[in-house]
């Protein structure tokens, strides 16, 4: 499981760079995907927080317990292979 992790890190990028230079949609559906991630992600995050300074319990396994929301690591993963695209869309603009 762990090196699949990291090949897909690797893979999805290199993929998402290749479909924005054949076709200028992606480039808009990748960035709004994005937007959309950041949302939900941040906003899980602020009211798992919120949550957990309203009850009093800042404990490292409430805070943790953000962990086992499908829709945090879902949409966290998508940022991290989000940004390793974006990283390489810039150094390939800047060579």
């Amino acid at each position: 499981m762990k090196i699949l992790l990291v090949v897909s890190s690797i893979a999805f990028p290199i993929l998402m760079f290749f479909l924005q230079n054949h076709r200028k949609i992606f480039r808009m559906i990748f960035n709004i995907t994005a937007v959309i991630s950041t949302l939900i992600f941040g906003n899980i995050a602020a009211t798992s927080i919120y949550q957990i300074l309203i009850d009093n319990a800042v404990f490292m396994t409430t805070i943790h317990g953000i962990f086992l929301n499908p829709y945090f690591l879902i949409t966290g993963g998508y940022l991290g292979v989000f940004i390793i695209y974006r990283l390489m869309v810039l150094t390939w603009d800047e060579r």
